[in-house]
C-alpha cells in the first residue's frame, strides 16, 4: 500500500478546515460537508475549537483512495499561538509519498 501524507498549512482564515471538509467529502468519507461556522467540521473536535471557529490542534484523518493509496490528511491551525504544531507538521513536507 502506498502513502500519501497531505497537510494543508495556510494562514489563519484561510480555509484549511474548509479544504479538508470538501477533500473528506469528494473522497467519500463523509455523505455532507461540516461547517466550521456551525462547529459541525471533522477535524475540530475540541469544545473551544467549535465555539470559536479555529483550528487549535492538528488533527489527522486516513482514508483510501484509488484501490490501494492511504491518505493522511492533516490539518493544521493557523494562529501562531499554535506555533509549536506548526514546527510538527513541517515534517509532512519531507515525508516520502510513496
Amino acid at each position: 500500500m502506498r502513502t500519501l501524507n497531505l497537510g494543508i498549512l495556510a494562514h489563519v482564515d484561510a480555509g484549511k478546515t474548509s479544504l479538508t471538509e470538501r477533500l473528506l467529502y469528494a473522497a467519500g468519507v463523509i455523505d455532507e460537508i461540516g461547517s466550521v461556522d456551525d462547529g459541525s467540521t471533522q477535524t475540530d473536535t475540541l469544545a473551544l475549537e467549535r465555539q470559536r471557529g479555529i483550528t487549535i490542534k492538528a488533527a489527522v484523518t486516513s482514508f483510501t483512495i484509488v484501490g490501494d493509496t492511504r491518505v493522511n490528511l492533516i490539518d493544521t491551525p493557523g494562529h501562531r499561538i499554535s506555533s509549536p504544531k506548526w514546527n510538527g507538521c513541517s515534517a509532512c513536507s519531507t515525508a516520502p509519498c510513496w
